[in-house]
Order: structure tokens, then C-alpha cells, then sequence
């Protein structure tokens, strides 16, 4: 099994990172309101940003470390070009 780290733009611009086996299927509950209390209220939101990682206990600790980053970092990690996604795989 894949692990994803992944970094989703939401309706008010705001950024949210969270983990998954399915990055499609986490998308899809995160726009059904279902995903996460914070982006329920701001739907829709948009994949910016994945990673791959090896494991899961790697992929929670990128999590962690991109969710303790200020905005501004956060940023420099999603692309530019709004309809493109930046991806990642981290052996």
C-alpha cells in the first residue's frame, strides 16, 4: 500500500495538508463535507501538492513537518500553474 501526503486549496485560499492511502478517494470525501471538519466548511477544495512516501510512519511524520510549517513555505511547496498538481516521491 502507497502512502500520500497530500496539500489541498480550499474556497477561501486557505491550505490543508493531511494524509491518505487514496489521495482520489480523500479528495472526493474532503468536497462531500465527510473528509475533515476544517475543509467541510470550505468546499470545494483543489489538490495542490502530493507526496509518495515508503510507509505510513514516514508519510505521518511529513504530514506533521509540512503542518508546522509557517504559510509562505507551505506555498513554495504547491506549484504555481493552477491547474497542475506537484508530486513528490520521497524512497
Amino acid at each position: 500500500m502507497t502512502d500520500y501526503v497530500y496539500i489541498l486549496e480550499c474556497a477561501d485560499g486557505s491550505l490543508y495538508t493531511g494524509y491518505t492511502t487514496d489521495v482520489g478517494r480523500r479528495v472526493a470525501e474532503h468536497n462531500a463535507g465527510t473528509g475533515a471538519s476544517y475543509t467541510a466548511g470550505r468546499r470545494p477544495v483543489e489538490l495542490r501538492y502530493v507526496e509518495y512516501h515508503p510507509s505510513r510512519g514516514a508519510a505521518l511524520s511529513r504530514e506533521h513537518e509540512i503542518k508546522s510549517l509557517r504559510r509562505d513555505r507551505k506555498e513554495q511547496l504547491v506549484p504555481d500553474d493552477d491547474d497542475r498538481v506537484c508530486v513528490v516521491f520521497d524512497p
